[in-house]
């Protein structure tokens, strides 16, 4: 029992955890993606030192270069003057100079090995990184659009959607409330005032009109009106 309740635990943890990962899975690759751009630019300037380092030992190879041919020029014109001596002392010289050409060379070739490494080194990372940072674009679209998508039939955004319905339908139903509410108050006003009993006294013909009728204004045209001629 106990060791089934132990194996019930570890799974449950193991769930826990990887739907954490699943959650957190953006902010996790969000976070790769930048120690891989940190490691691409620290690759960068590995090589940028790399390179450097091997101009300078090109530079220091053409300068020992030029020194071992003086030399050699000078030693045979020690040893047609019969100047065995410093020939000899020149010989020296020019013989660890030739030791350092030979140093340099080598170097200048572990240097080219581990420029061309870097090199493709770099351009691959920098082209993974390009489909890495492609990939998330189209990874956040995809998680924005996972998460919108909510309800048993997967309708897109339907809960929040139907909140929003909801309450549109609540605020129409509210202000219609409130809008035969301001009329019931208007008639209210108006019912019983002295205005509306003086047009139901004026309506059963008691005091004087005080709108002109039909036969008001047909009876004033009529005054203005000149005379017809008489019939002769």
């Amino acid at each position: 029992m106990f060791k089934t309740f132990f194996t019930l635990v570890r799974g449950s943890v193991a769930a826990a955890e990887e739907e954490l990962v699943d959650r957190s899975a953006l902010l996790i690759l969000d976070q790769q993606i930048r120690d891989a751009a940190a490691a691409i630019e620290r690759g960068k300037r590995a090589l940028a030192l790399a390179i450097a380092q091997d101009e300078a030992e090109g530079k220091r190879l053409e300068a020992t270069l030029a020194r071992i041919a003086d030399l050699e020029e000078r030693t045979a014109a020690a040893l047609v003057a019969g100047r065995e001596d410093l020939a000899g002392e020149a010989a020296e010289t020019i013989a660890t100079l030739e030791a350092d050409r030979d140093a340099i060379r080598d170097a200048r070739a572990t240097f080219g090995a581990e420029i061309s490494r870097l090199r493709n080194s770099v351009a691959n990372a920098t082209r993974r990184l390009t489909d890495l940072e492609r990939g998330r674009r189209i990874a956040q679209a995809a998680e924005a659009v996972r998460r919108l998508k909510v309800g048993p039939a997967g309708q897109a955004g339907s809960a929040d959607l139907a909140d929003a319905e909801a309450t549109l339908r609540r605020l129409r139903e509210r202000q219609a409330e409130e809008a035969a509410a301001d009329a019931a108050l208007r008639a209210l006003d108006q019912e019983g005032g002295p205005a509306t009993v003086a047009d139901k006294l004026e309506a059963a013909g008691f005091g004087r009109r005080r709108r002109p009728t039909a036969a008001d204004v047909l009876e004033r045209l009529r005054q203005k009106a000149p005379p017809h001629p008489a019939a002769s």
